[in-house]
């Protein structure tokens, strides 16, 4: 499945519009990796602990959204956008969205 964040495809057409699609996922921050990314903070650097919990919960929630645009039918996924929100302290949704598509036959 074709995913863009620009509002078209370069070289197809879309033919139909078929909704919104999302998914979402929550994660918390793990109390022993949390104290670690405190102590590196003091001295400065990339946080990787977070880095990679933020890549893995970007493409949970990427997978969901393909996963409802496959059960819709789309060829392609465009206007890929995502969001985060605090939910709880330590918690964090990070969630996808964007519009499934049918495109034309190349």
């Amino acid at each position: 499945m074709l995913v863009t964040n620009t509002e078209q495809i370069p070289g197809r057409e879309i033919t139909e519009h078929l909704g919104v699609v999302s998914g979402s996922t929550v994660r918390a921050k793990h109390l022993g990796k949390d104290i670690l990314a405190g102590l590196k903070n003091i001295v400065g650097g990339e946080l990787t602990t977070y880095t990679e919990l933020l890549a893995d919960a970007r493409k949970e929630a990427t997978d969901r959204m393909v996963a409802q645009a496959q059960v819709l039918g789309a060829d392609a996924v465009v206007n890929l956008r995502y969001s985060t929100s605090s939910l709880a302290q330590g918690a964090a949704e990070l969630f996808a969205y964007g519009t499934a598509v049918k495109l034309d036959s190349p």
